[in-house]
This record gives C-alpha cells, structure tokens and sequence, in this order.
C-alpha cells in the first residue's frame, strides 16, 4: 500500500507565504512524476505544478513566479513553496505521484486546506 500525506496548509494573509509539504510511504520501488492539484468548491481540480524524477519543472500560468515545486528523493517528499499569495489561491491543495510498486499507479492525497484572507 502507498500513502501520500500532505501538511502546511493554513490561514495566511495576502500576501504571504506557505510551504506544502507531502511524503509518500509504503512499499515504494521508485516515484516518477509529483504535482500539486488544487480545488475550489464546484470547480474542477487544477493543475498547480508539476516535477519530474529528474526535477524538470512546470507550472500552471497562475503560479509562474510566484510558487516554486521541488523534491526531496531521498524522503519521497515533493514541496510546494507559495509566495505572494492571493486570495484566489484559497483551495484545496492535492498532491499527486506516480509511483511504482509492484506496478505503476497514480496516488492521491487526502488535501489540505490553503486559505488567504485578511
């Protein structure tokens, strides 16, 4: 079984930052793309940003320059740094891997909650 576990979620101000941070468990052989999914209600999830295993970068137009994704190899861990948040980035923040154990899957994690407001 894989878990993925997200943290770092919170209230912040417009303005500020946040760090996200989500760790993969289990019975991993290797992790190949992470990314960050965020959800508002009534609205699709989106992609944020994407990573590769080779650390290959891409981001959605509306996090360019101001979020920045990275990873940790050695802890299965993908982070998502946020600067000068916006109140539009309020949402549900997903991460996502593919991971191969026995087989390839995609997994999910269960979210955590970004919210900016003053």
């Amino acid at each position: 079984q894989v878990q993925l576990v997200e943290s770092g979620g919170g209230l912040v101000q417009p303005g500020g930052s946040l760090r996200l941070s989500c760790a993969a468990s289990g019975s991993i052989v290797s992790i190949n793309a992470m990314a960050w999914y965020r959800q508002t209600p009534g609205k699709a999830r989106e992609l944020v940003a994407t990573i590769t295993s080779g650390s290959s970068t891409k981001y959605a137009d509306s996090a360019k320059g101001r979020f920045t994704i990275s990873r940790d190899n050695a802890k299965n861990t993908v982070y998502l740094q946020m600067n000068s948040l916006k109140p539009e980035d309020t949402a549900v923040y997903y991460c996502n891997a593919e991971i191969k154990t026995n087989y390839v899957g995609r997994y999910w994690g269960q979210g955590t909650q970004v919210t900016v407001s003053s």
